[in-house]
C-alpha cells in the first residue's frame, strides 16, 4: 500500500503544481489559426473552452480559458439549426485539449479514464 499512497501523492502535487494552458483565439476563420497562442489559465478559469460560430461557408472559432460553470451553461445552450448554423461550444479541462472541436471530446474522454485505469491496476497489484 505505500506505493499506491506515495504514487498518489506524487499524482496530486504534480496536478496543482502544473495549471491548465488553452489555445486562445478570438473570432479567427480557421482552426490553424486558432492554435498559434497558449495561454495560461488564471483561478478561477479551468476548462478550455471554444466556441464555433456558423453562418453558411463562414465560420468564426473562439478559443478561451473559462469556468466549468460558465462553459457547461454556454455548451448547454449551443445548437445548430437544420442548415448547420448556429453555434458549437466543447469545454474540456487538461492541457491544451482545446487543439480542435472535433478530437476534443474523444481525447478528453481518454485523459480522464487514464488515471482510473492506473489506480486500478495498482489497487489489484497491492491487493
Amino acid at each position: 500500500m505505500g506505493n499506491f499512497s506515495g504514487l498518489l501523492i506524487f499524482l496530486l502535487t504534480l496536478h496543482s503544481v502544473n495549471s491548465l494552458k488553452c489555445y486562445v483565439c478570438s473570432s479567427t476563420p480557421s482552426n490553424e489559426h486558432c492554435n498559434r497562442n497558449a495561454e495560461e489559465c488564471r483561478a478561477p478559469h479551468d476548462t478550455c473552452m471554444t466556441t464555433v460560430d456558423i453562418l453558411g461557408e463562414a465560420k468564426a472559432i473562439v478559443k478561451q480559458c473559462s469556468s466549468l460553470k460558465t462553459c457547461a451553461g454556454a455548451a448547454g445552450s449551443a445548437s445548430l439549426d437544420a442548415n448547420g448554423n448556429g453555434n458549437e461550444v466543447t469545454c474540456c479541462s487538461s492541457q491544451l485539449c482545446n487543439i480542435s472541436s472535433a478530437t476534443t471530446i474523444q481525447l478528453c474522454t481518454w485523459l480522464l479514464s487514464l488515471p482510473l485505469c492506473l489506480l486500478t491496476l495498482i489497487v489489484k497489484q497491492d491487493g
